[in-house]
């Protein structure tokens, strides 16, 4: 049983992102009115606007929150070529803001040439790192070097990849065994073109990141990427939203000792495909133990994914944007799709 909540945003045009921050407490909106809202939940599960401010020149397309060990912290990016980072900082006991918050703008990130699509922090385990990724192609990391003093970032690694970018996602994996890595989507409309996503890895001893997979089975534009929460897996796990749903395996093969400097090579298996939006798929998202995934799309439904111990993935649940039930939404729903295969 699903309930659905309407709130009205009040934002004067479209949204295009919904934020969670690590507790799930808080909530941030961006629109292409140029704003940024940000929601408390209250006690009684009310979600409140606590802040509303103009953020860039043009839409804002995402919104992320830093993980809370660094303090309140968004990242927005836009059509005007920009990304910005906010601070929110609670009035001082001497002003008449006492107990009132509001968000500082820390820095902005004006390398692009091009409109901003997607912004991520990096895993916190690597410190303050945050990713952008353009529509000219290049996916840039920078990092804050004090994590006292937000305004100040050093644009670490410029990533070429060829063809515009739409998305990005880190891989969340902390072992030691895993290198840093991410995975970048492009919604290039050319369908003749493969390989729409591309997955980089930070070499040790280059201390670069180098093109490590691509994934040639991608033909369609793709909207979202989001790797799943790696809780000790050997392997690693991919979602993408495309024209329908897709969860890759990548399986790291074992290293030659002839060729151990390179980027690492991986066994590439399609494990799930699903068409049941029937159109375009927008977003995708993990359950932080990766074992349910979110997907929404231009049919205007959200649908769950669950894979059973044979990793066969199904359908679980649909849920339409105003609550209402959908037809057959039985666990039945989508079996049928789980195609199988390697996608190399």
């Amino acid at each position: 049983m699903f309930v659905a909540r309407s709130i009205a945003a009040d934002h004067k045009d479209l949204i295009h992102d919904v934020s969670y921050d690590f507790h799930g407490r808080r909530m941030a909106t961006c629109s292409s009115d140029q704003s940024v809202k940000v929601w408390d939940k209250s006690e009684n599960g009310e979600w409140n606007c606590t802040a509303s401010w103009k953020t860039h020149s043009g839409s804002v397309w995402r919104v992320t929150w830093a993980h809370p060990e660094f303090g309140q912290v968004l990242a927005s990016c836009s059509f005007d070529r920009t990304a910005a980072v906010w601070e929110e900082i609670v009035g001082e006991s001497n002003d008449k803001q006492r107990g009132q918050s509001h968000w500082i703008k820390r820095t902005t990130l004006v390398d692009s040439r091009t409109s901003v699509t997607d912004v991520k922090f990096a895993p916190k385990h690597m410190g303050l790192m945050l990713t952008t990724c353009s529509a000219d192609g290049v996916v840039r990391i920078y990092e804050a070097p004090d994590v006292m003093n937000l305004s100040q970032w050093s644009l670490q690694h410029e990533i070429s990849c060829k063809l515009s970018c739409s998305c990005i996602s880190w891989n969340p994996s902390s072992s030691r065994a895993h290198s840093p890595m991410i995975a970048v989507g492009s919604d290039d409309s050319n369908v003749g073109y493969g390989g729409k996503v591309q997955i980089y890895e930070y070499n040790e001893n280059t201390r670069k990141y180098a093109k490590a997979e691509t994934l040639m089975t991608v033909t369609d534009p793709v909207h979202d990427i989001a790797f799943a929460p790696n809780l000790g897996r050997s392997f690693h796990v991919l979602a993408i939203a495309t024209k329908d749903v897709r969860i890759f395996k990548l399986i790291p093969l074992r290293r030659e000792t002839s060729t151990p400097t390179g980027p690492t090579k991986f066994e590439v298996q399609i494990v799930a495909q699903f068409e049941n939006h029937n159109s375009q798929v927008w977003r995708v998202s993990w359950n932080i133990t990766s074992t349910l995934l979110a997907s929404s799309g231009d049919d205007g439904c959200v649908r769950l994914w669950k894979a059973n111990y044979m990793d066969n993935w199904k359908c679980t649940g649909i849920l339409k944007g105003d609550g209402s039930p959908v037809n057959g939404s039985s666990s039945q729903q989508g079996i049928l799709n789980s195609a199988v295969g390697s996608a190399g």
